[in-house]
């Protein structure tokens, strides 16, 4: 059989190229083959190595190539060669849609295209004398003409505002056209099946790369009138760094980019908005932590030489670790009242509200965008098929809807095969993840039995540093940087495996594919970078047993201990690291690695100037754009709302360092789409998709979270209990409503007569004289009880406390998310009533001119051109007609 087909392609024609190699006329800027009359609406780029051209895989390659652009031919495109001004090797092959293709394909596409300019009054814009400075200019980006719109139809060709032919499909409707095309032109023929697909020439190497062209160069506009220089106000007034202060342009970028591309930048902006109402009452509960740490009652008696100074604790550690004075953790007690205090309680409910209004505004914001940008109907079931998918449908099947036969690329068998090996490898990473966290916690019990030993406390040298290097934050802040560096490197390999489970899954659309991975990549990530959160909010120092009898990890590391204090300020710490880490590392990876490849590549390609080389080769010399860039963005983003929102109740200022970052992220990837990646293909989408089930069950779990760290990770609940116990309602002597002696009733007794001998410590400091109990943070009987060492009722009181306290939170909190979620509506009142007087004026406009207009007045066009077998099903994306 490979004989039969290697003799058909030998067999091929030599003389495919029917299209002339253009010499270069030197006009740098323009958009236009050599004619200056037909616009360039996709670039194919390919390389001839003479001195390879015998081998045979470059002769595969070369009647691949002549084969694929005979087909593109075939379906009326028009082809132009020119070679590269720089090397001569490279070709650049220019793609043109005549009018009678873009009319075709945007009646099969049921691309919508205007009618009539839209009468509707529509609110004025709200610029004011002192907020139109934050504004775009509005002489140099004027506010577009809004148009009723409807699916484009050859026979009502008449009814459609046509000023101008060159003028009516939008160069983005037209690059997207010109994908579709290319995503389903044949490049080889096997018996009765084609192969079709630009991607498959593209990994193949058949092609190096295949781009749209940016109107202009960003820092200067371009000199031909019809070039638009969209990139070049993009560039002025949304992504030069100057501009960090201004609103976005959203209705340019939609119309440069795609509404997919616009979508997330004005979902970007509004969640960066939004975070400054949570950074400012963030940063007030930490500026209420920070002026309340030296009147804490509990930070003082801690640091009280007559209180703390006399308390002895136990060893935290077997046989290296030695007695110590609770006064030596005076530093971290401050650090933890400034995020320990009542003022967390109330921000976590704030934030908890805080999530549920951002999505609900932004469900409304995103409704407004969906009418002006015209995709609120928007059908997903009406999407097309994937070229890959669409290559491999070698099965037959009854479609239940149509009861006609239809190719599938698999069985229900083979369908049902190829999730669940998606999903075993699934739940192996995501157990790899599970192994790597036991890894770091193994490391952190090894690493505070070490640094026990080196800063024993009879080392007088040592004493002064106790209060600012402990061996629980050394072990905190090492083990951090090691979670992080774990992280960083299993998502750099799951990134890859998750790509080839998704694409040997084989979903059907885009949206099908994007989804499941969406779902595969966020699950990798959720327990990726939280995992470690996770254990110290709610794992670490809750089963330690008492020094008489300590619990063991695989039977031989003894279990972490919390400070006294608790392990906030740790969890503090790994959430610092983390968040700062990842920030750094995705604009090292976003910014700096783009900005230095295309340094290195113009370095190596100067033998002509910036100013001789055309368009089409400026852009080649750009980054290429990847197939997964904006969900990297996503996913990134995404990450920090569950940071902002899982663990705010331990780090207040989360929110602020996430607003930081966004307007930093804003314009830098505002700066790198413009500036240092080739144009991106427009798409069709109504919204933020896959992503907005996800945040919503992000904000329901942010509740228990946070809910469950100031009951069990926080202190908040025993001082609470105290307080009502001891201070308002006393058992014995009234203490006048204060917390005095709060910290030594939240430390138990322990007898160091009990200690086993592989417990017992090998040392003891200079100062420990007399001494029979050291005290350890739990509430159990004292020794000499008939019950010693098990827990007393006041255990039992505040368990009860903290359970009734998360119920009563979590319910309250509900309710209040239920009631706003039920009493703001979805989409705007005056959005609904415009969208139901749009559609009905466009109905009459059409009716009337079906009326009005004559048969003979249609102008014939030529009829669509064939594609391949099974590349077209359906209809388009945008089919979402009145």
């Amino acid at each position: 059989m490979e004989e039969e087909y290697e003799a058909e392609e030998a067999n091929l024609p030599d003389s495919l190229y029917i299209y002339p190699q253009i010499e270069y006329n030197g006009d740098t800027d323009s958009l236009f083959f050599n004619d200056q009359k037909r616009r360039i609406d996709f670039v194919l780029v390919y390389e001839e190595e003479k001195e390879q051209s015998e081998k045979p895989i470059f002769q595969k390659h070369r009647r691949r190539r002549e084969f694929y652009e005979d087909s593109l031919m075939d379906m009326g495109l028009e082809l132009e060669a020119t070679r590269s001004v720089s090397d001569g090797k490279t070709v650049f092959v220019k793609v043109h849609l005549p009018w009678e293709v873009l009319c075709s394909y945007a009646e099969v596409l049921h691309i919508k295209l205007p009618l009539q300019p839209n009468d509707l009054s529509a609110p004025p814009p709200a610029h004011s004398c002192l907020t139109k400075h934050f504004h775009p200019s509005a002489d140099l980006i004027p506010a577009e003409t809004e148009y009723f719109t409807a699916p484009f139809e050859r026979s009502r060709l008449g009814s459609f505002c046509i000023r101008d032919r060159g003028l009516f499909f939008s160069p983005s409707v037209r690059t997207r056209m010109a994908q579709y095309i290319l995503s389903r032109a044949s490049y080889e023929l096997r018996g009765k099946q084609s192969k079709f697909g630009i991607n498959k020439l593209l990994d193949s190497g058949v092609y190096k790369a295949a781009y749209p062209l940016h109107d202009c160069k960003f820092h200067e506009k371009a000199q031909d009138e019809r070039c638009p220089s969209e990139r070049f106000l993009l560039y002025k007034e949304w992504a030069h760094p100057m501009n960090f202060y201004k609103t976005q342009p959203l209705d340019l970028i939609r119309k440069y980019y795609g509404e997919k591309i616009g979508i997330y930048f004005a979902w970007l902006g509004f969640y960066t908005s939004m975070l400054i109402l949570a950074s400012v009452a963030g940063l007030g509960c930490f500026i209420y932590g920070y002026r309340s740490q030296e009147t804490s009652t509990w930070s003082k008696e801690v640091c009280d030489p007559l209180i703390g100074g006399r308390i002895v604790m136990c060893p935290q550690c077997d046989r290296e670790c030695s007695y110590w004075r609770l006064n030596s953790t005076c530093e971290s007690s401050k650090k933890l009242c400034i995020f320990d205090n009542y003022g967390t309680l109330v921000y976590a409910v704030f934030m908890a509200v805080w999530v549920t209004l951002f999505l609900e505004f932004w469900k409304r914001y995103q409704a407004k965008l969906e009418y002006e940008w015209d995709t609120e109907e928007f059908l997903e079931q009406e999407e097309q098929a994937r070229p890959e998918y669409e290559a491999k449908c070698i099965h037959e099947h009854i479609n239940p809807v149509t009861k006609e036969k239809e190719r599938v690329p698999y069985t229900k068998c083979e369908r049902s095969l190829r999730l669940s090996c998606g999903i075993g490898t699934v739940v192996f990473w995501v157990l790899l993840i599970v192994a790597s966290v036991v890894g770091v916690i193994v490391y952190r019990l090894a690493a505070f039995f070490t640094f026990s030993a080196r800063m024993r406390q009879d080392l007088r040298a040592l004493e002064p540093l106790r209060e600012y290097v402990s061996p629980q934050m050394a072990t905190s802040i090492t083990a951090s940087i090691i979670s992080f560096i774990a992280i960083m490197l299993l998502n750099l390999a799951y990134v890859r495996v998750a790509i080839w489970i998704t694409d040997f899954e084989l979903p059907r659309t885009k949206t099908e594919y994007e989804n499941s991975l969406t779902l595969k990549m966020f699950l990798f990530q959720f327990v990726n970078f939280y995992s470690s959160c996770f254990y110290i909010a709610f794992f670490k120092g809750k089963v330690v047993g008492h020094p008489g009898e300590p619990v063991y990890w695989l039977g031989r590391y003894r279990n972490e201990e919390c400070d006294p204090g608790g392990c906030l300020i740790e969890l503090t710490t790994q959430l610092t690291v983390i968040m700062g880490g990842k920030a750094i590392w995705n604009n090292i990876q976003e910014v700096l690695l783009p900005w230095v490849k295309n340094m290195i590549l113009r370095y190596y390609k100067s033998a002509a100037s910036e100013e001789a080389i055309p368009r089409w080769e400026q852009d080649y010399r750009l980054q290429p754009v990847g197939k997964l860039c904006l969900f990297y963005e996503y996913l990134e983003m995404v990450i920090q709302f569950g940071f902002v929102t899982l663990f705010v109740a331990s780090f207040p200022l989360a929110p602020l360092l996430a607003l930081l970052n966004n307007l930093f992220e804003l314009r830098v990837d505002a700066w790198k789409i413009t500036t240092q990646f080739r144009r991106i293909v427009p798409e069709k989408a109504q919204d933020i998709g896959a992503w907005q089930p996800i945040l919503q069950g992000v904000a329901i779990l942010a509740v228990a979270t946070n809910a469950t760290i100031i009951a069990f990770t926080s202190d908040m609940i025993p001082r609470l209990v105290y307080y009502w116990s001891f201070s308002v309602f006393p058992y014995g002597k009234h203490t006048n409503n204060t917390m005095e002696g709060y910290i030594s009733n939240t430390l138990s007794v322990f007898n160091i007569k009990d200690f086993s001998p592989q417990s017992r410590p090998l040392n003891v400091p200079y100062w420990f004289h007399n001494i029979t109990s050291c005290r350890y943070r739990d509430f159990r009987n004292p020794p000499g009880h008939p019950k010693q060492y098990e827990h007393n009722i006041y255990y039992w009181h505040v368990i009860a406390a903290k359970l009734a306290f998360i119920i009563v939170l979590e319910h309250i909190v509900y309710f209040t998310k239920f009631v706003l979620s039920y009493a703001i509506p979805d989409v705007p009142t005056a959005v609904r009533e415009q969208i139901k007087r749009e559609k009905y004026l466009t109905q009459v406009i059409l009716h009337e001119a079906n009326l009005k207009l004559p048969a003979v007045h249609i102008a014939p066009l030529a009829p669509l051109a064939p594609l391949p077998d099974g590349a077209l099903h359906g209809t388009d994306t945008e089919t979402h007609g009145l």
